[in-house]
């Protein structure tokens, strides 16, 4: 063990593992996520991979979820309002009953998700990958879609972007609005 006077104190130097840490942290892109912290608002898991996980009724708002694995997780009616997801994974993740109000979901993965009912008010999903999502009664107000992939997305009975367009069942790939029933005239 080396000892070592720094400003009048002395200090048992551990100095391989304390250098080592240094260096880690001062490295290119800096500190990682701690992928086993507990889920709470403001969650740091970038980069981790949580497949398989539940985090049912979860209040994950604000998390940092950016470029995170979560393969087949359950996020029934768990809170990711004001989450950054650009670039996670989703893939085939049950997301009924989901916040992600004023999320931010570019390029993010939700491919086979099942969001029913979900709530994506003001969402950015630019460039996200919807393939074959189930998208029913979920609310897209103010949502931003360009250059989202909805092929074979099922829509039927969404809230469409701009607040008042309710797509008709069988909208698959697109929204098709509700036909409009005008009451008849009586003789």
């Amino acid at each position: 063990m080396i000892r070592t006077r720094f400003c009048g104190a002395r200090f048992a130097a551990a100095a391989p593992a304390m250098l080592a840490g240094a260096l880690i942290s001062l490295a290119p892109g800096g500190a990682h996520a701690a992928c086993t912290d507990f889920a709470s608002p403001g969650v740091d898991w970038m980069g981790c991979n949580m497949s398989d996980q539940e985090f049912v009724d979860l209040d994950l708002s604000g998390a940092r979820l950016r470029n995170g694995r979560f393969f087949g997780g359950n996020f029934a009616g768990a809170d990711l309002s004001e989450s950054d997801s650009r670039g996670a994974k989703f893939i085939d993740a049950t997301m009924t009953n989901v916040n992600f109000d004023g999320a931010r979901l570019v390029k993010a993965d939700l491919t086979k998700a099942d969001l029913t009912g979900a709530s994506l008010k003001g969402a950015d999903l630019r460039r996200a990958e919807l393939f074959r999502a189930v998208l029913r009664n979920a609310v897209l107000t103010g949502a931003r879609l360009q250059g989202a992939d909805l092929s074979a997305a099922d829509l039927s009975g969404a809230l469409w972007v701009d607040g008042k367009t309710t797509c008709a069942e069988g909208s698959i790939g697109q929204c098709n609005r509700q036909p409009t029933v005008t009451p008849k005239k009586s003789s």
